[in-house]
């Protein structure tokens, strides 16, 4: 159920991963205020931006009363130019999603029909195709989300069961009318910045899985390194005070308490101190957590707000114009969890390097027992390296540039929209790192044999090892690398040993 202004970031998330979505009723009272004004207004006659005006740098130019509804027609038709590849479907679920509890706060003006229509389209699975680029962030998401409520007048296609079809023919076979928009609805409904948040949201939500995962696999590598766990004593952690650091040093400790490795190395071990990709973790994984946090707190905001323009003011019957649709917030998470991405697959690639590397691990050089005749894990670690580097040259930070638009009316943009886009690549890419990781450090153990790790990290190793055995002489590596890569990102791998472990995004309803 979404509660206009109050939805949890937890049930978002679930919007995101395909709930149902209902929209509290409590809220048409309020729309329906919002509606009546705007139609005072409009038989005032006096002249109020997006009502009865042109848009943006046209603002000035007057409208008649007999061609408002060809106006709001127009602005959907003539903004609905996006290019590029289609939104995923679950990012443009939680797109309408996210509109539709924004109108439903009372600010926007748009009448409860239409609320009606967009609810309708959920229900009935009516995605809406909106080409992927074309906003710059600001005067909202007006290109993707023209495109969004073109669909829903008719104009334009729909997914339906990942096929798909057009517009029109698609409402038909819903039982659905196109929607014929009201003074300011197409104004309301191409304003705002929900596509920016639904891809920024849907980015941290990946990154959460592979962060998660990290631990694990950072774990395991520390394992199969012969490791040392006393960096992660709580002592050191608390001297540091940051809460991400103490929280991911508990979660190793946890995670590798009762290991036998661990325990046949605690006495007469020449090495002094370990390399920084095991030695650190807490402070590079903590840091991450910290920077994931404050973002998912800015998009929980952003989320429960209203961000199109003007505003309507029912209680005193205003319209005010402001800027609201401007995404910096979005674009500064973004930034901050491409960061985090970055950084997460950085440190598991270098673990990774340092297992394949016999001087550093005292493992069989490439984790192979014949080197030389196979090269064992050498070119993993080499597709590891290529998508870290990958995600550096994406992680370079958005919110820093701006464009002019709209002959310079719109003169600063927050270029959320794409900083957010680029979330899903990075965290696919993160993710297969941190699968390469798993077989590594689940292949590095078995040279320890018969000793084993900790319970938790055994439930792991058993999960991989029940689907891919133990790499004794080469073979195809790509088909294993992507069950690995799977069992992270469905969160399996984190299910395996305990789905306690540092959940990002949590309520009371979880």
């Amino acid at each position: 159920m979404l509660h206009p202004g109050s939805v949890a970031l937890a049930d978002w998330r679930r919007v995101y991963f395909g709930a149902d979505i209902a929209l509290d009723q409590d809220c048409r009272r309020a729309v329906e205020a919002s509606a009546k004004t705007v139609d005072a207004i409009v038989t005032k006659g006096d002249p109020v931006y997006g009502i009865n005006t042109g848009f943006g740098k046209l603002a000035s130019v007057r409208i008649g009363a007999a061609d408002l509804a060809t106006l709001q027609r127009n602005i959907v038709l003539s903004h609905a130019a996006g290019v590029g590849e289609p939104l995923p479907v679950s990012v443009v679920r939680l797109v309408m999603a996210l509109k539709l509890a924004s109108l439903a706060q009372g600010a926007s003006g748009v009448r409860w029909s239409t609320i009606e229509q967009l609810t309708a389209c959920l229900k009935a699975g009516l995605v809406p195709v909106i080409p992927g680029q074309g906003s710059v962030g600001a005067s909202g998401d007006l290109a993707p989300l023209a495109h969004m409520t073109a669909a829903l007048m008719g104009v334009g296609e729909f997914f339906v069961d990942g096929v798909r079809v057009k517009a029109e023919a698609a409402l038909a076979r819903a039982g659905l009318s196109p929607l014929v928009l009201g003074p300011k609805e197409g104004l309301a409904l191409l304003n705002g910045t929900q596509v920016s948040t639904a891809l920024a949201l849907a980015g941290l939500f990946e990154a959460e899985c592979v962060f998660r995962a990290a631990l694990v696999t950072g774990a395991l590598a520390t394992d199969a390194a012969k490791g040392s766990d006393g960096p992660f004593d709580e002592r050191i952690q608390k001297l540091r005070r940051h809460h991400g650091q103490i929280e991911v040093a508990a979660s190793l400790r946890a995670l590798m308490q009762g290991s036998a490795i661990r325990a046949s190395h605690l006495t007469n071990d020449d090495r002094v101190q370990d390399p920084y990709c095991l030695r650190c973790q807490p402070q590079v994984m903590g840091a991450v957590l910290d920077l994931l946090r404050q973002a998912a707190e800015t998009l929980g905001t952003e989320a429960n707000g209203v961000s199109d323009n003007p505003l309507v003011f029912s209680d005193t019957g205003e319209v005010i114009s402001g800027g609201n649709f401007h995404a910096e917030p979005v674009a500064f998470a973004a930034d901050m969890i491409a960061m985090a991405l970055c950084e997460i697959g950085s440190l598991a690639e270098r673990r990774l390097a340092m297992l394949v590397d016999p001087t550093l691990s005292g493992l069989p050089a490439f984790l192979t027992p014949k080197p030389g005749l196979n090269s064992g894990f050498m070119i993993p670690q080499v597709t590891a390296a290529a998508l870290v580097s990958e995600n550096k040259q994406r992680a370079y930070p958005a919110s820093v540039d701006s464009i002019p638009t709209s002959a310079n009316q719109e003169d600063h943009v927050s270029m959320a929209t794409h900083g957010a886009r680029r979330l899903l690549p990075m965290a696919v890419n993160t993710a297969n790192v941190i699968g390469i990781e798993l077989l590594a450090a689940v292949q590095g153990c078995d040279f320890h044999a018969p000793m084993q790790s900790s319970e938790r990290l055994e439930r792991a190793r058993t999960l991989l090892r029940a689907q891919i055995p133990h790499l004794d002489d080469d073979r195809h590596m790509a088909p294993e690398m992507e069950v690995a890569t799977a069992l992270v990102a469905s969160g399996a791998l984190v299910d395996a040993v305990g789905g306690d472990l540092l959940p990002l995004v949590t309520d009371e309803a979880e």
